[in-house]
């Protein structure tokens, strides 16, 4: 059941941690911004492992009453273990593993990131058309389309949001990266985007649907198309309902 709430995996805290320092710290470095950086970013660990538990409990006592639950592992004789086939194995059966799946989604959605940016359907690229698409979606969520596009698209890895978010506001072709937070800090600020923005990118970004890899591995595990697909739809929904809510409360309060 935790799959299916909190997201604040590895390929998320590149995202999270560019946001609070942009808007919510400040560039300028020093103890306490970093400090200051540090316990923010813990805080919205905790509320992803929060909810996690409050959305399995509240799964428990629903659609999952009575299924069992219990967990039980055997474990082997104790052996002396040694150095080499553990190392050996644990390439072959972790390492290796892992990266084959991404790769297997990665090289594909590549391409398609590129086709999207380059492919102009009516003078205008397949990624302009879809980021004016979910524009009035976005809006509602505190967002704006390409914030959502960059999301959709960032579907094989969530490293690479950011990346597609400055393609899309500076029209670009390919993946770009600014030299500094500030220069990164003034093309988000020059298409929009205020504290709200920020905080709800932070929120969907802690709560929105899992990355290739891991949609895998849940697949795999479970062999269910049904719970692979909850674990894609629950968090979103999450997300999206606590963005609209923020959002909604920001335009209230003015």
């Amino acid at each position: 059941m935790l799959l299916f709430c909190c997201h604040g995996c590895g390929g998320a805290f590149p995202t999270l941690i560019t946001i609070i320092t942009l808007f919510f710290v400040g560039t300028a470095g020093g103890v306490w911004q970093t400090t200051e950086a540090a316990l923010l970013l813990t805080g919205v660990i905790v509320l992803g492992v929060g909810m996690t538990f409050l959305v399995s409990r509240l799964l428990s006592h629903t659609v999952l009453r009575g299924v069992p639950s219990a967990y039980a592992m055997e474990l082997p004789p104790y052996r002396r273990p040694r150095i080499g086939p553990v190392l050996v194995r644990s390439v072959l059966d972790r390492t290796l593993f892992v990266l084959g799946r991404a790769v297997a989604v990665a090289a594909p959605a590549g391409l398609v990131i590129w086709l999207c940016a380059n492919v102009t359907v009516e003078g205008a690229s397949i990624l302009a058309w879809g980021t004016g698409f979910l524009d009035p979606f976005g809006w509602l969520l505190g967002l704006d389309g390409t914030i959502l596009m960059a999301f959709v698209l960032g579907f094989p890895a969530n490293e690479i949001v950011i990346p597609i978010l400055l393609m899309s506001y500076l029209a670009t072709g390919s993946l770009q990266e600014l030299e500094g937070l500030e220069a990164l800090g003034g093309v988000l600020e020059a298409n929009g985007w205020t504290w709200v923005t920020a905080l709800c990118t932070i929120l969907f970004s802690l709560f929105h649907w899992p990355c290739s890899t891991t949609c895998l591995t849940i697949a795999k595990e479970t062999r269910s198309v049904k719970w692979t697909m909850l674990a894609i739809a629950i968090p979103t929904a999450l997300g999206m309902g606590l963005c609209f809510l923020v959002a909604a409360a920001a335009r209230l309060l003015g």
